[in-house]
């Protein structure tokens, strides 16, 4: 698969800094492990090849084994997963598939990831879906379930873990700075499907 173009964040100045800043808020609050499930399961739904050949490699970074990882699919029938795993798993098919049902969350979903997580860990979880959810993406020019992926045609295998986290610039910022009320609803402007995760999972009009 030959490729479109350079990959859109990396054209756009600024723009894969700014994502990988809100990328790192949900860093603060989980554990490495079951950010990558998260954001493993969200792409198996969506379909993006990128993302589906780039999170078990870094997964496996982060300590994960192979059998937990060929599992991620099949969580509920395999006994691998914690509960707050599974919790977090459920959560994150929910707020992917978001147009699948009336009500997108469930309130038994709901309830147990609100059991298991607390409230700053819970919010870095639905900013977490909410952010893999922009990367793979059902508004993809090429059909196959991809935003900014597949819509450039990035083939996979180019995901280097040792390389993850290199970023020669990072942006500045201290923990809980640059996601504020003042700055919510530029951000809702710029990610449409951070905006959608945080409604349907909390049922808050989030206007600030």
């Amino acid at each position: 698969m030959q490729a479109r173009m350079n990959h859109p964040a990396m054209v756009v100045p600024d723009a894969m800094r700014t994502l990988q800043a809100l990328g790192a808020l949900t860093h603060d609050g989980l554990p490495e492990k079951l950010l990558e499930l998260v954001h493993l399961r969200a792409s198996q739904i969506n379909g993006c090849s990128a993302c589906v050949d780039m999170h078990p490699k870094l997964a496996k970074k982060a300590g994960e084994t192979d059998e937990r990882l060929f599992s991620v699919a099949a969580w509920r029938d395999t006994p691998y997963f914690s509960e707050k795993e599974r919790a977090a798993l459920a959560l994150t098919e929910a707020l992917t598939r978001l147009s699948d049902r009336a009500d997108p969350v469930p309130d038994a979903i709901w309830g147990e990831a609100d059991k298991q997580f607390g409230e700053q860990e819970l919010a870095a979880l639905i900013l977490a879906i909410a952010i893999i959810n922009f990367w793979p993406s059902p508004l993809s020019t090429s059909g196959t379930g991809s935003m900014l992926l597949c819509a450039s045609r990035l083939a996979p295998g180019k995901c280097d873990p040792a390389a993850v986290g290199s970023d020669p610039s990072p942006l500045p910022r201290r923990r809980g700075e640059a996601v504020t009320a003042g700055n919510y609803a530029a951000l809702a402007s710029l990610f449409p499907d951070f905006r959608s995760a945080a409604e349907a999972s909390c049922r808050l009009p989030l206007a600030c």
